[in-house]
């Protein structure tokens, strides 16, 4: 089991390449990738994301690249032709204009207007790179998923204590509910006495309504899928990915303790129904870290 949140940090440093990768990532229902990386890297942006969806597949995850290039090697530049022409175009329409000024346009001083000449980081991504990007990265993400990990069994452990209380309540549903039955039957019966004194009460009718009564308070279905869904959360934290099995589940918890609640026409399952609820709420809260 994987917590959706943790942080990861993995570094690459050889041949005068030191580039770090930091990844922190938060719950979130779905995978949502957002990268902050240096503009020589704006054409890898799909390499880096598919390189975190191996890795994960629930959560937010921010991404932040750092680089530091010492190696010695030649300045790639690219000219902007549009802007130059611009420029050139402006300079003739003054000519033109004032005709009387000396013409001092060049190839060197159009290169100096702002934006002609561009550094282009782009073209300097070279192998070592994109081998350095994906190997920080890789590093980043096993940090990451080792203290996920680490927080995944701290969700997993504090589910299942709470998973222990729930089926110790469930039991305790089941101790009382028999009772319901013989405590309507002597209630409704010291009601009509009071209501008809030495009147001898037909007992076919009591017996009827006390069996209707026992038919609608029923939970025993309830309480038998309580007790499989138990079974079933404790067999899912044994798998790796369970986030969205076990949302689903708590949803079919939540489903029968709402019922049993309803249903139960009694104080003391109502009571036990709201701390059952309120354990599930907790778990559900849980569930909503885990990927």
């Amino acid at each position: 089991m994987l917590s959706m949140t943790g942080y990861g940090k993995g570094e690459y440093k050889e041949g005068g390449v030191e580039l770090t990768c930091e990844i922190k990532t938060v719950n979130n229902r779905y995978l949502d990738v957002n990268v902050k990386a240096p503009r020589i890297f704006i054409a890898y942006e799909e390499v880096i994301r598919k390189l975190v969806r191996e890795k994960m597949t629930r959560g937010h995850v921010d991404l932040f690249i750092s680089l530091k290039d010492k190696r010695e090697k030649p300045t790639a530049f690219s000219v902007d032709l549009s802007v130059a022409a611009s420029y050139v175009s402006a300079a003739k329409t003054l000519k033109d204009a004032f005709p009387s000024l000396p013409d001092d346009v060049t190839l060197s001083s159009v290169l100096r207007y702002p934006e002609v000449l561009k550094q282009d980081d782009a073209l300097a991504a070279d192998e070592e790179l994109i081998t350095a990007l994906k190997t920080a990265i890789s590093a980043a993400l096993d940090n990451l998923n080792a203290m996920r990990a680490v927080e995944g069994k701290k969700l997993e452990e504090d589910m299942l204590a709470r998973v222990a209380v729930i089926e110790k309540t469930v039991e305790e549903i089941e101790k009382r509910a028999p009772q319901i039955k013989d405590e309507y039957r002597e209630k409704l019966a010291a009601k009509i006495k009071d209501y008809l004194g030495d009147v001898q009460a037909d007992e076919g009718r009591l017996l009827t309504e006390v069996a209707v009564f026992a038919d609608k308070s029923n939970i025993d279905e309830e309480l038998t899928r309580l007790h499989s869904h138990i079974a079933q959360f404790r067999e899912i934290c044994k798998e790796g990915i369970v986030g969205r099995k076990l949302d689903f589940l708590v949803q079919e918890f939540n489903r029968e303790a709402n019922t049993t609640c309803s249903k139960s026409n009694d104080v003391t399952i109502t009571r036990l129904g709201l701390a059952l609820k309120n354990e599930i709420e907790k778990i559900r809260e849980q569930v909503q870290n885990v990927e």
